[in-house]
Order: C-alpha cells, then sequence, then structure tokens
C-alpha cells in the first residue's frame, strides 16, 4: 500500500539554511521524483518529514548546502573551450586520453605511449573528460541542493550546466565518443572510451530532479532528451559501442548500465528491457564467482577499487531492472554468484576483519562500500546492513553522508 506524504506549508531557518515553503495549494510538492537511479520515493518522504516536523534540519543537507554553494562559483563547461582540436576537426567532438597511458622515456617524442595500470597521467586533465565530469557532478550536487531546500539559485545553475554541455548549439558536444581515451602514436579513440561517460548516469538524474523547477523547461527536458537519444543510437552502433558491449569486465557492465539508463529516460523502455533481460546471463555469471569475487578486477593494480566500482554498476542495472520489472537483485546459479555474494565478499574486508589479499597500490578505502550497503539494506530489507554502516564511518560521518539524502532509510539493527 502506498504511504500518504502529508503536504504543509512551513518554513526552517537553521543558520544560514533557509527552506523556501511550499506552497499548500501545490499538488506535486511531494511527489516523488521521477529519477531512475536515486530513490526518489525515499527522498520524497524523507522530504515531506522533514518539512512536517520541527527538528532540526539533517546534517546532510547542510553539507550539500555547502558544496553547492561552491558548485555556484564553478561552471559552466563546454567541450569547445579545449586548445586541442579532435581528429575531426570539429571542438564540439569530445577528446580524452587513456589515463593509464605514459610517454615512452625511450622514445624522443614519446611515443607510441606505454601502459602503467593503475598509474594516472595527468596529461589526462587536459581534455574534455574534465568537464564532463564537473557537469554531471555539479549539476546532481545543484539538482539535489535545489531539490532539499528549493532555493532557486541552485536549479538555475544547474540547468545552465546542462545547457551548456548538451542543448545550446554554440557550445554542445556532439553526441558520439568517436575519440575517447585515445592512445598517442597507438589509436585517435576506442571503446574503452565509453567508460568517461558513465559519469552521464548522474547527468540523468539531476535533469529529472530539475524538472521539479522552473528553471528547467520542457523544451530543455525535450532537447536533453533528444541529445541522449542520438548518443543511445551511437552506443549501440557504432564500432566503438560494439567493441565496449563485448569486453568482459566493469567497461561491460558499465556499457550496460548507460545503455539501459539512457534509452528509459529517452524513452525507450524496450531497448532497456532487453538489455536487462540479459544482464544475468551475460554479466553477472560471467563476472561474478560462487564465492562473490569479481575475478576481472581481482587482476588489476588497484583490485579493491575496480571491485568497488563494478559493483556499483552492477547496482545500478538491477535499479534500472526494477523499473521494467526484472529482478537482478536475486539473482544466482550454480556455477556462479550474484550481485549480494559480490556485497557480502568485499565486507569483511572493508570492516578489516580480512586482510585484502590482492594487488592494490593505493590505500583500501573500506568507505567506499558504504553507499553499496545503505542500497542493499533497502533493496535487501536486510538491516544488518545497517550495522555494517555503523563499523564503516563514525555517527558524525553517517549523520552527513551523501546516501542519507539519495538513498534515505534502512532499517537499524543493534546486531554487528
Amino acid at each position: 500500500m502506498q504511504t500518504m506524504i502529508p503536504r504543509c506549508v512551513c518554513l526552517f531557518a537553521i543558520g544560514s539554511l533557509v527552506l523556501a515553503p511550499i506552497a499548500a495549494q501545490d499538488p506535486a510538492a511531494f511527489d516523488p521524483p521521477r529519477t531512475l537511479i536515486l530513490d526518489g520515493r525515499g527522498m520524497a518522504g524523507q522530504y515531506a518529514r522533514w518539512r512536517a516536523s520541527g527538528d532540526t534540519v539533517h546534517p546532510a543537507i547542510e553539507d550539500l548546502r555547502r558544496e553547492a554553494d561552491e558548485c555556484l562559483t564553478e561552471g559552466p563547461w563546454t567541450v569547445v573551450s579545449k586548445t586541442m582540436v579532435p581528429p575531426s576537426g570539429d571542438k564540439h567532438d569530445y577528446i580524452s586520453v587513456g589515463p593509464y597511458w605514459w610517454p615512452d622515456p625511450d622514445k624522443p617524442d614519446g611515443k607510441p605511449y606505454i601502459r602503467r595500470d593503475g598509474q594516472v597521467n595527468p596529461e589526462r586533465m587536459e581534455y574534455d573528460n574534465v568537464g564532463l565530469k564537473k557537469t554531471c557532478g555539479n549539476g546532481l550536487t545543484l539538482a539535489l541542493a535545489w531539490y532539499y531546500t528549493r532555493n532557486p539559485d541552485y536549479s538555475r545553475h544547474g540547468a545552465e550546466l546542462l545547457r551548456t554541455w548538451f542543448i545550446r548549439p554554440e557550445t554542445a558536444m556532439n553526441a558520439n565518443l568517436n575519440f575517447g581515451q585515445a592512445i598517442p602514436g597507438r589509436t585517435k579513440g576506442r571503446g574503452i572510451g565509453i567508460i568517461d561517460t558513465a559519469c552521464l548516469i548522474g547527468a540523468v538524474d539531476a535533469a529529472l530532479l530539475l524538472e521539479t523547477s522552473a528553471a528547467w523547461t520542457d523544451a530543455d527536458a525535450r532537447s536533453l532528451r533528444q541529445w541522449f537519444a542520438q548518443y543511445l543510437h551511437w552506443l549501440r552502433n557504432s564500432k566503438h559501442g560494439r567493441d565496449e558491449d563485448r569486453t568482459k569486465n566493469n567497461h561491460a557492465t558499465w556499457y550496460d548500465a548507460q545503455v539501459a539508463c539512457f534509452a528509459l529516460y529517452a524513452g525507450q523502455p524496450d531497448v532497456a528491457r532487453n538489455v536487462l533481460r540479459n544482464v544475468a546471463e551475460r554479466r553477472i555469471d560471467s563476472q561474478i564467482r560462487v564465492d562473490g569475487s569479481q575475478p576481472h578486477e581481482l587482476t588489476r593494480t588497484k583490485s579493491w577499487d575496480y571491485s568497488v566500482m563494478n559493483l556499483k554498476a552492477f547496482f545500478h542495472l538491477a535499479t534500472l531492472a526494477d523499473h521494467v520489472d526484472i529482478n537482478l537483485w536475486h539473482h544466482d546459479s550454480a556455477n556462479a554468484g550474484g550481485i549480494r555474494d559480490a556485497l557480502d565478499f568485499l565486507i569483511p574486508f572493508a570492516r578489516s576483519e580480512k586482510d585484502w589479499q590482492h594487488e592494490q597500490i593505493t590505500p583500501l578505502d573500506g568507505s567506499k562500500l558504504a553507499e553499496l550497503v545503505r542500497r542493499a539494506s533497502i533493496a535487501y530489507d536486510e538491516p544488518k546492513y545497517e550495522s555494517v554502516l555503523r563499523r564503516l564511518f563514525s555517527e558524525d560521518q553517517l549523520a552527513t553522508a551523501r546516501f542519507q539524502l539519495i538513498y534515505p532509510g534502512g532499517r537499524a539493527n543493534d546486531d554487528s
């Protein structure tokens, strides 16, 4: 049974944070936002409870506001502002270089570049991946801040970031990744570069949150959906896209997550359903062992980080599958593990109960698993995952964690 969410008129002022009043006659004020990855229903419930109560605003909102205020001073970004020109001669084309490729010290010009897995070449910071990541990340922060505070400054700037990168003709990115993760001296672009646009999943939810504001018009929404429809076509039909679809590790998982997300956003649910229907056999069974380990990620020099990153893509796929009535959360087979097995495999290492036996050239940060633990608490209705969170974070850290806003809830349990 659906829980009814109260409507009210109220104003909270906490320090410099002011929550604008909601008009009592606005019937949509507390409707769940139509997000695809974020827990829109949970967000609406939390928002309504905070607005209806006389309690102090959640510390996570205070942190979100501070981050959003910083975002107001940054951007917008555009692909046409870069100094280099892509091989096409069109600055509207996105270009980046592979993160782990470096000049060969034995060659006068350094070419062809050589690979150092896990070591990021700072040259990468000179390309379009920086602006894209900032557009998506700041855009989502501003959209969330708008949703929880109703401060129109946040929605206006968030909308401007998205318009500049995707919509405005003089600054918009062409809907392709022909030159993603190029390797100087070797290739002008690769299918592997498509993982650069995994952050676009956050941009989709940012746009859906902004649809609750006056700053994001119906024309904006149509234009952005059209852009994603064009990019989806490129993902599914280009050589780079087909190459990425055939990969076997996190690249394959994130490719499917992008295709499914963009298809749902662009109004092509059948495309999303076809992809998600095959995830169990094509991705889960081939990437997760019976014990929950992810063998393709364990070969990397940052095996912990890659295991968590790949699992996040699986969580996204399971969440997207819920929209088309496909259950990936509970998929399991005799010869492979499932999504929950992969999470449970990682938890003892995150809690420092076991020593990670695989290569990890940077310190193992167990807190990177926290958001997925909260999502598992909700998806599996399992309170013990909340106990895991209390081992990963202090009470203060828990109170201000971003997942308290985007995946609220989770039933606590005193058992550790």
